[in-house]
């Protein structure tokens, strides 16, 4: 099928966008990596003083615990979100980002996972 001179050309989508990596995916990674960062400052400063680490969350008084059960309650809701939607979205591993989550930081997982199904959906649509 021949085109008419009023068609414009198909215009092939840059690479970086063909691949998924729009600006809401490095937006999720550059979070990914400062709450890696973040939470793990504390954690290593917290290892090298041999903290109570359970024991600081939760009994250092009620604004501690407010702010634990806050971000608790948020972290549960995120793995339930990421197993759902990982499945949903054909996405391989997804309960691997809880897991990671558990042994890293929450804070690192979650943005990491919206990162890649940003991904995903930019390269399915």
């Amino acid at each position: 099928m021949s085109r008419t001179p009023s068609e414009p050309a198909a215009q092939p989508a840059s690479s970086s966008a063909a691949a998924g990596w729009t600006t809401l995916t490095f937006v999720y990674l550059a979070l990914a990596i400062v709450g890696l960062i973040g939470t793990w400052t504390w954690n290593i400063q917290a290892i090298m003083q041999a903290s109570d680490f359970i024991g600081d969350w939760t009994m250092s008084g009620p604004a501690v615990s407010s702010l634990t059960t806050d971000l608790l309650v948020a972290a549960i809701a995120g793995s339930v979100f990421i197993i759902v939607e990982a499945r949903r979205l054909g996405m391989r591993a997804g309960w691997a980002y809880v897991v990671f989550g558990l042994i890293t930081a929450f804070a690192f997982t979650f943005p990491l996972f919206l990162a890649m199904r940003q991904r995903r959906l930019v390269m399915t649509t």
